[in-house]
């Protein structure tokens, strides 16, 4: 199953654009910060993910302001000239 769902602050929005089919896209640049407990300790952890969102939900995240937080859900792709996955987002909600 390829599912993730993370609660993060949006650090970076770019510019809409839109797919050769018109479908609107936004990349954007989340980042989290937590403290998760491993091997009986406690560590901070701060990950920042790139991730995109088309249609309507890419719209809709354009015009959110940077730093909110929501918790986001969706999918990791490799873009196909890229290296390191991208979360699609499905879904998301505030925090």
């Amino acid at each position: 199953m390829n599912q993730l769902v993370l609660s993060a602050r949006i650090a970076q929005v770019n510019a809409l654009r839109y797919t050769p089919a018109g479908l609107p896209a936004l990349d954007l640049l989340l980042e989290h910060e937590s403290e998760m407990t491993e091997a009986g300790g406690t560590r901070q952890v701060k990950v920042a993910i790139k991730a995109v969102a088309f249609g309507p939900m890419a719209e809709t995240l354009s015009r959110q302001a940077a730093t909110s937080v929501w918790r986001f859900a969706g999918f990791l792709a490799n873009p196909r000239n890229g290296k390191h996955p991208v979360l699609h987002i499905q879904e998301f909600q505030p925090e």
